[in-house]
């Protein structure tokens, strides 16, 4: 068995796919018998100050050279691209950071170099979607020997059976960030006056404190204060309840690396409303769901309208979703094939 140290911001207990998606691996590596560690760093990510830097390049260099050293992407930028120990550490890349929204254009720019210089500099990248590794190539000179896929894993989930009546709960998860679209969706719904939908948004407000704000005028600003829930966080019994009473998932992102809550929506048999950005419309088979281009409210709202209007449609969906959820990966097949990802021999950097 091997000795494996995964490099990521901490918390580790943060709430979120990417996050979600670590947390399952290590306990899954833990299980088969290999020994994981987590080294939490502590910073401004991904946009690191000179103490991540330091924390990163010493947590890095402190690891003897057996220990297989796994660094998260949202960490990456934390680390010098002169560094000689990625030349023996594996990213594990949810999706680049500077894909991210949120970074003004000059941030951006700066993070895509810096993940230019670092990416070809590890040993091997493990990418958690195809079209992430398909940009991760063709954007950030990863070359393709170096690059393999393991996309997420699915629990077993009682499909949802909706909020009943004429009522539609429509659910979305994801932290109020710029990324995930919440003002878009937000919008989107605000058009359907003449409909009786109901939204419930899950996920972090403190992530980015502002545009939470910002999300939370929009709502008063709109008059949606007995329409929208912003939930929050919530454990894992109350996320359940939800899944099961919401008719329609929707997620209004303008780029996934994968999308995780969109499988779980597809394993729960619900009918799905997504943004084309990044991979979560690729989960979504067309008879499963309506397709909006990324911050495009009118059109996200004209999808949703077919949606909560026709309940046969959502019915015939909802079947076709249930189907399509059937046939996801477990998270134990997932974890064989990233510990094989790990322990693959590794093409010598150039």
């Amino acid at each position: 068995m091997s000795e494996i140290a995964l490099l990521v911001p901490a918390p580790f207990a943060t709430v979120s796919g990417g996050y979600a998606y670590d947390r399952r691996m290590v306990e899954g590596l833990r299980q088969a018998g290999h020994a994981v560690r987590v080294i939490e760093l502590v910073g401004a990510f991904p946009i690191a100050d000179a103490r991540a830097q330091t924390e990163a390049a010493q947590a890095l260099a402190s690891l003897p050279e057996a220990v297989i050293a796994v660094i998260d992407g949202l960490a990456l930028p934390a680390f010098a691209p002169e560094n000689p120990a990625l030349a023996r550490a594996v990213g594990l890349i949810h999706h680049p950071s500077a894909l991210e929204t949120g970074f003004s254009e000059t941030a951006r720019a700066d993070l895509r170099a810096l993940e230019c210089r670092l990416l070809p500099r590890l040993a091997r990248v493990i990418a958690t979607s195809p079209l992430t590794a398909e940009r991760l190539e063709k954007e950030f000179a990863v070359a393709p020997a170096r690059l393999a896929v393991v996309v997420p894993g699915t629990d077993a989930a009682v499909r949802s059976h909706g909020a009943g009546g004429g009522l539609v709960q429509v659910l979305s998860v994801g932290a109020l960030v710029p990324r995930k679209g919440a003002d878009v969706l937000i919008r989107a719904l605000a058009r359907l006056f003449d409909l009786d939908w109901r939204l419930a948004i899950v996920g972090s407000g403190t992530r980015d404190p502002v545009y939470a704000g910002r999300i939370r005028e929009l709502i008063a600003e709109l008059g949606l204060d007995a329409r929208v829930r912003l939930v929050g966080e919530v454990d894992e019994t109350v996320l359940d309840r939800l899944w099961r009473e919401a008719d329609i998932f929707a997620l209004a992102t303008h780029w996934e690396g994968y999308g995780m809550a969109v499988a779980e929506a597809l394993k729960r048999g619900l009918p799905v409303a997504v943004c084309t950005g990044g991979a979560a419309a690729a989960l979504v088979p067309e008879e499963a769901g309506v397709f909006a281009p990324p911050g495009d409210e009118e059109a996200l709202s004209k999808a949703l309208r077919r949606l909560i209007f026709d309940h046969d449609l959502r019915r015939a969906m909802a079947e076709t979703a249930w189907q399509a959820g059937a046939h996801l990966p477990d998270w134990p097949t997932q974890v064989r094939a990233f510990a094989a990802a790990l322990l693959a021999e590794r093409p010598a950097v150039a």
